[in-house]
This record gives C-alpha cells, sequence and structure tokens, in this order.
C-alpha cells in the first residue's frame, strides 16, 4: 500500500484531521510496544486475529485500528482481561507482505481511546471505543517545561547516538506540548508501565513533568556508561602499549646476548639425527633458517614450526619387511573369511609375485560386492599375511580434493592429505591401506576427489606424489592399496581403469550357516560375556534365522539379529538360569514374528504377471511386473518409478509383443489399436532401472494378450532387440541367489551367461533348473502354461 506522506510529514502534519468510528478491530500489542498519538512506529503483525483485524481495517474501517497493550508480553493467546484499557486509534500507512505470511505495517497513531463495550466476533478482537481528549491551556509555565524537556531531551540524543539526524530535526521544529510528550513518550526505553503510565495521563503538563524525571534518570545513566567506556578503552590501549615495548625489549635483548633460542637448537638436532632424503633435508634447513628471523610469537613462525614437525616426523625411510609364508597366509584367510574361492585365490597369488619377485609393481586391487560381504575384513587380512600395518580411509561423500592432496600452507589450518596423515600415524612407509566406499565419492566446487585419486592409485606415478602441503615428493609405490565398492557404474572411467576389479558375491542361506556357527556367534559370545558351554543353538534354529529374519548379500543383519539373540540370552543368565538351549519353536519368542516368513513368490500362476531377477548394490531380489490391458486406442503406460532405460525396454517389448502376436494370431493384432497396455512393476517408491527387465516385460504384455498363465515357479531375466533376441546380463549370481531365497525352482537366463554359472555354488544349481535361451519364442514355451 502506498503511502502519499513521508515520516517527518505525519510527524508535522497538525492540520490532519481524522473522523474516528465508534466501534473499531483491535490489534494487542506487546515486547513493550505502545503506539502514541503524534508518532509513527513500525510493527510486525503474525497472530491469527491481529492479522483478521488488519484485513478487516483496509475492507471497511479506511485503515484505522486500535492498539492497545497486553499486561503480560509473554501471552500468545490473550483475552480482553489480559488487555489495558486505554490505548491508540491508529491509521496503517505502509504495509508490506513477508515471505512467512506475517504483515510489516508503519502506524500512524491518531487519538487516544478507552474501551467502552466488547464486541462479539470470534475471528478478532472488536471494542466500542471512546476518543479521550483534554482542553488545556498554553501557560508561561507549559512553555517553559517544554523547552525544559527539548534541552534535556537533545542531551539524551547526544549521548545515546541513536537517533537519526532526520528525527532530530523533526523534534527540533516542533513545539506543541502534545507532539513533544507523545514523541518523546515513544522513543524512550521505558518499562511498559511507564510507557502505559505516559499514554493514560491526558494533559500534556502532567506528561511533560513525568518524562523530565525519566529523562533525567536516562541521561544520568548515559553518562555513567560513558564513563566506563572511556576507562575501558584507555586500558586496552596501555595494555597493547605495553605488549609492543616487551617484544621490542625482548628482541634487543636477544641481539645483545647472541643465544640461539633452545627451540631451534632442539629442531636443528632432529634433522641431523632423523636420515631424512637429501630433497627433505635441504627443504627442512631451509624452512628453519626462516624460522630462525621470525619472531618465535608471530603467526607465520607458529606455520613453519608446524609443517617442519610434519616432515621430520613422517616415515620417509621407515618400513616393515615382509614375511611371506603362502600356506600360512592360505590358513590365516580361510580363518578369517569362509568361501571367497575367488578373492582368496587372487590375493594369494598377489603375495606369491612379491615373494619371488625383488621389486613387484603393486597392483590396485578393487573389491566390489555388496555390503557386509567381508571387503574390508579382506584387506586386513591381506595386512595381516604380509606382516604390514593396516589403516583405512573412508571415501564416502567426500567432495574436497585437498582430503586427498592436502591444503596449501597458504591458508588458515592446513594440514596434509588423509593419506599422508594416515601413514604419519602407522609410522611406516609401506602400510595396507584400504580406501573404502570409493564408489560414493563427490565432486564439488571444491575440487574432484577422483581425479587427485588417479596419481595416487597409478604404479608408474605415486612414486613421486606430491602433498600441496609438503610441497617436496612422498614415494607411496611400496604402499598397498585396496579400494572397495558396492557398485562400479558410479566409479569415472579412468580411475577404474587403475585398478584390477574381484567382484565378491553374496552368500547363500548354507556358506551363512558356516559363517554364522563358525565366525559371528564365537565373536558375539565372548563380546557379550558367554562360553560355549553356557549357549547351545540348535541348527535347525540358526537356519531359520538366516532364512526368516535376514535377506541380504552379506552377513551384517545376520550379526545384529544373533546379537539380539545373545542380548536375551545374557538376560536369562543374568537372572540365574545356567545354561540356554534355543531351539526351533524358541525363535519367535526371543526375536519376534519373522519380518520375511513369507517369501514374495507368487502363490499361484497368473495372467500378465512375470517374475523378474534383479541386481541391486545390496544383492538380488526378485520382482513381479504386472500388464492390464483395459479398452482404449493403443496408449502404454509404464508405472514403478522406472528409470530411462528401463522404459526403453518396457517400449521395445511392446513392439516385439505386436510382431509375435502378428505371427501367433493375426486376429488378436487388433488390440494394440483398440485396447491400452498398462505396465506396473510395483513397489513405486524404490527406483528401478537396467535393461535386464526385456525378457519379462515382453512375457508379461504376450501373456495377457493370449489370456496364458505365466509359470510362477520360473523367474527370469534378460535384455531383449527388437529380433527377439536375449542378450546377456550382469549379476547373474545375485539373481540366481535371490531366487532360491525366494523358493523359486526354475530361472531362464540368456545363453550368453552359461560362463557365470561356473560361480554358482553346486547346492543351488541342484535345486534350481537354468533355462539358458537365445531366442524370446523359447522363452514363451518355457514359461506359458497350456491352458
Amino acid at each position: 500500500m502506498d503511502n502519499k506522506k513521508s515520516a517527518i510529514d505525519i510527524f508535522i502534519d497538525k492540520s490532519f484531521k481524522e473522523s474516528i468510528p465508534s466501534e473499531l478491530p483491535v490489534i494487542p500489542t506487546r515486547a513493550k510496544l505502545i503506539v502514541f498519538p503524534n508518532s509513527v512506529i513500525p510493527m510486525i503483525i503474525g497472530r491469527k486475529k491481529s492479522v483478521k483485524a488488519l484485513e478487516k481495517s483496509l475492507e471497511e474501517y479506511n485503515n484505522l485500528l486500535f492498539f492497545v497493550s497486553q499486561k503480560e508480553i509473554e501471552l500468545e493467546d490473550v483475552n480482553v482481561e489480559d488487555l489495558f484499557k486505554i490505548g491508540t486509534v491508529g491509521r496503517v500507512v505502509q504495509i508490506a507482505k513477508l515471505p512467512d505470511g506475517e504483515y510489516k505495517i508503519l502506524v500512524e497513531g491518531l487519538k487516544r481511546a478507552e474501551i467502552k463495550k466488547v464486541l462479539e466476533d470470534e475471528e478478532m478482537f472488536r471494542f466500542e471505543i471512546k476518543p479521550l481528549e483534554r482542553k488545556y491551556k498554553t501557560t508561561k509555565t507549559l512553555e517553559a517545561l517544554v523547552r525544559k524537556v527539548k534541552t534535556l531531551f537533545e542531551k539524551y540524543i547526544n549521548l545515546s547516538k541513536k537517533f537519526p539526524q532526520e528525527a532530530v530535526m523533526v523534534f527540533k521544529d516542533a513545539m506543541d506540548p502534545e507532539i513533544i510528550s507523545d514523541l518523546i513518550a515513544s522513543v524512550l526505553p521505558l518499562e511498559l508501565e511507564e510507557k502505559q503510565e505516559l499514554l493514560e495521563e491526558l494533559h500534556p503538563k502532567k506528561r511533560l513533568e513525568l518524562e523530565l524525571e525519566l529523562l533525567m534518570r536516562e541521561i544520568e545513566l548515559l553518562e555513567i556508561e560513558e564513563v566506563l567506556e572511556s576507562k575501558v578503552r584507555e586500558k586496552i590501549e596501555k595494555g597493547q602499549k605495553e605488549y609492543y615495548l616487551r617484544e621490542k625489549l625482548k628482541a634487543i635483548q636477544e641481539e645483545l646476548s647472541g643465544e640461539t633460542d633452545e627451540e631451534i637448537k632442539e629442531i636443528r638436532e632432529k634433522i641431523e639425527s632423523s636420515k631424512l632424503p637429501d630433497y627433505v633435508k635441504e627443504k627442512a634447513e631451509y624452512e628453519l633458517s626462516r624460522l630462525e628471523k621470525m619472531s618465535p610469537y608471530s603467526p607465520e613462525a607458529n606455520v613453519v614450526r608446524t609443517y617442519l614437525d610434519w616432515i621430520i616426523n613422517l616415515p620417509w625411510n621407515e618400513k616393515t619387511i615382509d614375511r611371506i609364508d603362502i600356506k600360512e597366509a592360505e590358513k590365516l584367510l580361510n580363518k578369517n573369511h569362509y568361501g571367497l574361492k575367488e578373492p582368496k585365490e587372487r590375493i594369494l597369488e598377489f603375495l606369491a609375485v612379491r615373494k619371488l619377485s625383488d621389486k613387484p609393481k603393486s597392483p590396485i586391487l578393487c573389491f566390489v560386492g555388496a555390503p557386509g560381504v567381508g571387503k574390508t575384513s579382506l584387506g586386513k587380512s591381506v595386512a595381516e599375511a604380509l606382516g604390514r600395518k593396516f589403516g583405512r580411509i573412508s571415501l564416502g561423500g567426500m567432495r574436497d580434493e585437498a582430503e586427498i592432496r592436502g591444503h596449501r600452507r597458504t591458508y588458515v589450518g592446513a594440514m596434509p592429505g588423509r593419506i599422508i596423515q594416515l601413514i604419519k600415524r602407522l609410522g611406516v612407509k609401506n602400510p595396507v591401506i584400504v580406501l573404502d566406499e570409493i564408489d560414493k565419492l563427490g565432486i564439488s566446487y571444491q575440487g574432484d576427489p577422483s581425479a587427485a585419486l588417479l596419481e595416487v592409485l597409478d604404479p608408474e606415478q605415486n612414486n613421486n606424489f606430491i602433498d600441496h602441503y609438503l610441497e617436496i615428493p612422498f614415494d607411496l609405490s611400496e604402499v598397498v592399496f585396496i579400494t572397495t565398492a558396492n557398485v562400479l557404474h558410479t566409479i569415472p572411467t579412468a580411475l577404474r581403469d587403475r585398478m584390477e576389479i574381484i567382484h565378491i558375491s553374496g552368500y547363500t542361506d548354507a556358506e551363512k550357516y558356516y559363517i554364522a556357527k563358525d565366525y559371528i556367534i564365537p565373536k558375539l559370545l565372548e563380546e557379550h560375556g558367554l562360553n560355549k558351554s553356557q549357549v547351545k543353538i540348535s541348527k535347525n534354529a540358526l537356519q531359520k534365522v538366516i532364512s526368516e529374519y535376514t535377506r541380504e548379500a552379506g552377513v551384517r543383519s545376520l550379526e545384529r539379529i544373533l546379537a539380539k539373540l545373545m542380548r536375551k540370552i545374557a538376560l536369562k543368565i543374568a537372572e540365574g538360569e545356567k545354561t540356554i538351549s534355543i531351539k526351533l519353536s524358541e525363535t519367535k519368542e526371543l526375536l519376534g514374528t519373522p519380518p520375511y516368513f513369507k517369501s514374495n513368490k507368487l502363490e499361484k500362476p497368473e495372467i500378465g504377471v512375470a517374475t523378474g531377477m534383479a541386481w541391486t548394490a545390496y544383492g538380488g531380489e526378485i520382482l513381479q511386473v504386472e500388464t492390464l490391458i483395459t479398452s482404449g486406442k493403443g496408449k502404454v503406460i509404464i508405472t514403478g518409478k522406472l528409470g530411462d532405460v528401463m522404459k526403453e525396454s518396457a517400449q521395445i517389448a511392446v513392439t516385439l509383443s505386436k510382431s509375435l502376436i502378428e505371427e501367433i494370431d493375426k486376429s488378436l493384432i487388433k488390440k494394440f489399436e483398440t485396447c491400452n497396455f498398462h505396465i506396473h512393476v510395483p513397489e513405486g517408491a524404490v527406483p528401478k532401472d537396467g535393461p535386464s527387465a526385456g525378457v519379462t516385460l515382453t512375457i508379461a504384455i504376450i501373456s495377457s494378450i493370449l489370456k496364458k498363465h505365466i509359470n510362477n515357479e520360473i523367474a527370469m531375466t534378460g535384455e531383449i532387440t527388437l529380433m527377439g533376441k536375449v542378450l546377456p546380463v550382469g549379476g547373474i549370481k545375485e539373481k540366481l541367489l535371490s531366487a532360491f531365497r525366494s523358493g523359486i525352482k526354475e530361472v531362464i537366463i540368456p545363453k550368453n551367461n552359461e560362463k557365470d554359472l561356473e560361480k554358482i555354488p553346486e547346492e543351488i544349481l541342484k535345486r534350481i533348473k537354468v533355462h539358458k535361451v537365445s531366442n524370446i519364442k523359447e522363452v514363451l514355451k518355457i514359461a506359458l502354461m497350456e491352458e
């Protein structure tokens, strides 16, 4: 709302007359905020009733409102009894709506008024009011009082230094006792009761007398504050002067005595005694010579001292001697890990090369697999087999290149990168370092950490790795780097090229049983203060925990469930029981209802519903693809939060289905023009993408057109082409594991994935029939049931 008068005009426009209605909407004010006549005040309106009153004022009351203060400023919801009886009629001269829905308004105080009657209104306060006026004569006494108050107020303004020059000029020009008294009352920092007293006083002479006392009090307080501030300022200046003189005296004394600082001596001795490489020693001596010329209390001297501490204490030459015994290493790996045949073989090959070669290149092994399959612990086993120190760095969420390369010393709080920090902490130049979660590196305005890792993980370059903080090369070629990841596609191609990828698939239920029996349970018994003689868990009970309480590729959830079981057992033993035997029937009592008791496999064959197999970063799972045909005009609807690749597979499936139906029964081809096809993959909140659902989508569509049931005991995977060819896909082991866990009896995979069956445990291949297909027509014969 535009305001044609400025704030100054409002103060001095005495000729402005306002016709005040007998009733007005009301805004209760708080926080010591009182609107005085002859003044302008800004305020924020946010309470529901106040906003309603403001809107009513703008619509029906010519921007007029009655402002009255509440007695308790903390109250949020006020009643009429919580308000003073006398307030001020004011006009809203400016209004602005804030982003949070509140209003910022500028109010011009017009006239005092008192509440006569409360009008009923549920949405806001509305009162019948009576304007208050007091006739008075302008006497010599009143004029003298006005002059005295103006003089004191000008002194107050000069001492407080809070008022703009504009407001001072307005006050100097005003001579009316009403305006003077109300203006002073509105700006003085008074308590609520004092301000209300000034508002309720109608005679300007009495108001001015009260304000005279208040001004004298405030001026006295401001003068005391000014004296205190002056004393503090003098003390600070004196302290700075003394510090400067002491520093100068110290410098003169050092110059006269010619004594070398003890700290400099100590650093020089460390440089001489440490067997540093020549280029490092040269750098250290240069920095020490700079330090000698600096004031020991300067910030730069502290930076140089910290830098010297880093380069002197880094293990430039210290390393552990490898002790490689292949048979012992094999025993160690089998002791620490169950299964994992391929990773173990590769680790033993790696150790064998190091044993036979004097200068072996250290390949960068990258273990890729679902969470909880033992990637990081394999790295620990490598360190243990080599007899080296072990360190781990988590790269997940890292977005700053300086975390790898370090900060330049010009920055405040600069430090070397985390690799150099870890090497210093381990105290050797040839540790085994596991770089965890390399697939979860980020990029930000601070650089790309994955680009910095290109040098670290390249055996041809990392012998001269330069950290930005050190500014001198450090040899990383003897460090054995092992990286871990859940997925490969998020790792940049150049970085992936530096590493040798070793896939670690999930565990079968049988493997989980032996891992739980031989590894997890003994560890948990020790952690919970139990021993084998006190706890006995039957084979059936443990198998039920694995199959019905967990559904994962790794064993992390299994460990959590077993830890819960151990806590229950520990409680019973603490209560007095000697031994606890866990049988199949007792698992539900101890662990609750199994979350995976019911398989997500279809209970019976259905039309238009095919079972697919999906790979995820956490293992594998089966999912249903549903197709429903309704009357329409050939529209294809795809739902289930599918990615772009999977949507393209659905389009290919529709086109291919049309071609196949034309061969099978030409009379059904009209359905593609007269019907709509709705393709849905349940669990719509979970993102799904990839080409491997092409076969499943095609079978679901053809089943719904031919009205033939799909065998619910069969799960399938494979990419489809427009020509009907079935192309190979990834994650075969994880997919078959998920089908096995879900009770599927037959699976259909691409023929070119036959080589992947070598990695599938025999126990699964014995229980699941695997169909290897190269064309969609083969899938139709296997999956569709004869009616």
